[in-house]
């Protein structure tokens, strides 16, 4: 039996693909495009509903790999529990870290200086003049600091900040210097300016930014969110910004898509985008160069890129 590929990106559209599989296209649609049983390498629709690209993982009974289009797996992983053993998940490390760091460097900078005053300002004609905080000479710790994160740091550099401290799951040392672990958060929290949470949603980070973690950042500080709306506790920070303490911009949100009604939009010192740290004009050409550089190496029976578990291994 012939190996199926399932594609959220047409087949055509993907130059260099490998020859062997039968290719299908399937981005979300009612229908699926063949027997979910058949399929042996399956990339997740991307920026789906997560109930939808779990939704045929049931039936895929000879898979072999998932293959996310994001960074984070956590809207994959409570459809795994369906697969058999010895299922790798790999993530799309290498594709979103120019795209989200771009956009973190902005929502720092238009937080900073005041760009979205001077867009309400010019809607009524009005010239807001005046100083306002500048991103040099800041201290700014980064939340995870993973692939994305070190995209951060490579941005941040030419800004002249004072500092940048980092902090992983576990400790070690980079090129660019010391990533402290965990544990050591709450005493690098009161020194911060900036705080940028690029961590992914684990049973670890769910909540990580609560009350606690919002009491021990400094008056003044900028809490910047791209990483994944649980990771920050949405009631903890409504309460936090309705003192005016602090400021936020968030670029993902718990719940999200965020209601017409809800609190967040109208909380002081805030600034939302709507989950656009990913999807730009990056995307694709790195999307497809990941694809056909696993599928060539899933088709040659050389180790996958990005394997974050195996189920029945790392995964119940």
């Amino acid at each position: 039996m012939t190996a199926d590929v399932w594609l959220p990106i047409p087949p055509e559209d993907i130059e260099g693909l490998p020859e062997g599989p039968a290719y299908r296209f399937w981005n979300g649609a009612e229908e699926f495009p063949a027997d979910p049983a058949q399929c042996a390498f399956y990339v997740v629709p991307y920026m789906k509903p997560p109930g939808l690209g779990q939704r045929p993982l049931p039936q895929m009974t000879h898979l072999e790999v998932v293959q996310t289009l994001s960074a984070g797996t956590d809207h994959v992983e409570p459809g795994l529990k369906h697969l058999r053993p010895g299922v790798r998940l790999c993530n799309a490390r290498g594709v979103h870290e120019a795209s989200t760091a771009e956009l973190t460097l902005t929502l720092i900078l238009a937080s900073l200086r005041g760009v979205p005053d001077f867009v309400r300002a010019q809607d009524r004609g009005e010239w807001l003049g005046g100083f306002r905080p500048a991103l040099a000479d800041k201290n700014v710790l980064i939340v995870g600091y993973g692939s994305i994160g070190a995209a951060i740091e490579d941005r941040l550099t030419p800004f002249e900040v004072a500092r940048v401290a980092r902090v992983a799951r576990s400790q070690r040392t980079t090129a660019r210097g010391e990533v402290h672990p965990l544990t050591e958060l709450p005493a690098l929290l009161p020194e911060a300016d900036v705080v940028i949470l690029s961590t992914p949603l684990t049973e670890t980070t769910r909540h990580l930014v609560d009350a606690g973690f919002l009491a021990r950042m400094k008056d003044g500080a900028l809490l910047v969110n791209v990483a994944r709306g649980g990771v920050v506790d949405t009631k903890a920070l409504l309460a936090e910004l309705e003192t005016g303490r602090i400021t936020a911009a968030l670029d993902v949100t718990d719940p999200e898509p965020l209601p017409r009604e809800h609190p967040l939009w109208r909380a002081p010192g805030l600034l939302i985008s709507p989950h656009v740290g990913g999807p730009t004009s990056a995307f694709l050409p790195r999307a497809e160069r990941l694809l056909v550089d696993q599928l060539t190496r899933y088709v040659n029976r050389e180790p996958l890129r990005n394997v974050i578990l195996t189920t029945g291994a790392t995964h119940t």
